[in-house]
């Protein structure tokens, strides 16, 4: 297989934070010159940029990161391109409908597939327009309805162990101030890719992501480098 990078580049002058998240800070606190070495004092929350989320993160008593099992974070992908849609509704909730629709040109969603959306906001990274918030601070980005995300649950799809994951901020369209989706996938063994980028790259069918980041204490999650997997062609072997 060979590997592609689903993951933005950290840089406080490009990372859109979730409101109310901390702020992102990058210090020097060594240089090559003065001590021999570089090295930078990194401040962030858990959920900074590209990253994953733990079921414990909107669930008391459901697994945080240490808890998690590798097969957890390695799993099959499917990508399911709603730009066209996201284009005229920034406030759109992916539909059961938009799924089948997927289905019916590839096949039945994989049982404990990880089922990413690709909304087109991973073009706005590094903008206003990636927060797309009103002017009462309400956020405006596309994420999964809740009876899409039930759906997913119910039907053994992304089952115990799978997930859902966006180039938006959350699965949550973003004037979901409840976090009906949120709390909905994260339960059991499932978790929720969020800020991907580069998902042009990643195929509709047949590859699989790996989720790397460190693994805090009862973390909620961490900021991380997903990588898809892709089948190398017959040429590449």
């Amino acid at each position: 297989m060979r590997l592609i990078s689903l993951s933005h580049v950290n840089d406080p002058a490009t990372t859109a934070v979730y409101p109310g998240d901390p702020p992102f800070e990058l210090e020097t606190v060594a240089t090559i010159d003065q001590d021999g070495f570089y090295l930078r004092l990194i401040r962030q929350g858990e959920h900074t940029g590209t990253h994953w989320g733990a079921p414990g993160h909107f669930n008391a008593g459901e697994p945080l990161a240490d808890e998690l099992d590798l097969e957890d974070l390695h799993l099959g992908v499917v990508k399911i391109d709603v730009r066209e849609q996201c284009a005229r509704d920034p406030d759109y909730a992916v539909t059961i409908a938009d799924l089948e629709r997927w289905e019916q040109a590839h096949g039945r969603i994989p049982d404990e597939s990880m089922v990413v959306i690709w909304t087109g906001w991973d073009a706005r990274w590094g903008t206003a327009a990636f927060a797309n918030a009103g002017a009462d601070g309400t956020l405006h980005h596309p994420g999964f309805g809740i009876e899409t995300a039930r759906w997913l649950v119910d039907t053994g799809r992304i089952g115990r162990r799978g997930g859902t994951g966006t180039d938006a901020f959350s699965p949550d369209v973003g004037a979901d101030a409840t976090y009906a989706v949120s709390r909905l996938i994260y339960r059991r063994h499932r978790i929720s890719l969020e800020v991907l980028a580069n998902l042009e790259a990643l195929p509709a069918a047949g590859a699989r992501i790996l989720c790397g980041g460190q693994i805090n204490r009862a973390g909620s999650g961490s900021p991380a480098l997903i990588y898809g997997l892709l089948p190398r062609a017959p040429a590449e072997a």
